[in-house]
């Protein structure tokens, strides 16, 4: 039996590395990192994103890699009613929320924006209390 203990890295497919390093690190407060080769990854937490152009992958890759196909779903420690006024001040629309989500842990408060791709993104904060919204 394999036992899987967390999620390491997964990678993003995007039309442009530089607009969505801006995104993620104006937005999101994600660290830009640089590797030698010149790869780039988006460091949160003990995570990563590393970053593939469209058409300038690595391999081995996704079969069918495309920008914008992604739905992701981050934790925040920072309270939901601030993220939001966050993403006001930075003129990010809010497309939902905040609604109640199943997490992996539990209940989760979630908002949803999109990326420059349009990658759907899911910012959330444990729930205070089970069913309670808000």
């Amino acid at each position: 039996m394999i036992v899987i203990d967390h999620l390491d890295h997964l990678v993003l497919t995007v039309a442009s590395i530089e607009r969505t390093c801006e995104f993620y690190d104006r937005v999101l407060g994600m660290t830009v990192e640089t590797f030698e080769s010149g790869r780039v990854a988006l460091r949160f937490g003990r995570q990563k994103i590393n970053l593939h152009k469209v058409g300038q992958e690595l391999e081995p890759r996704a079969r069918f890699p495309v920008a914008g196909s992604a739905d992701l779903c981050f934790l925040a420690s920072t309270p939901l009613e601030d993220v939001e006024a966050h993403l006001a001040r930075m003129g990010i629309a809010i497309e939902v929320g905040p609604v109640l989500r199943t997490g992996a842990m539990g209940t989760i408060l979630s908002i949803y924006i999109r990326d420059p791709d349009g990658n759907l993104i899911e910012i959330a904060n444990a729930s205070r209390a089970s069913g309670a919204a808000g």
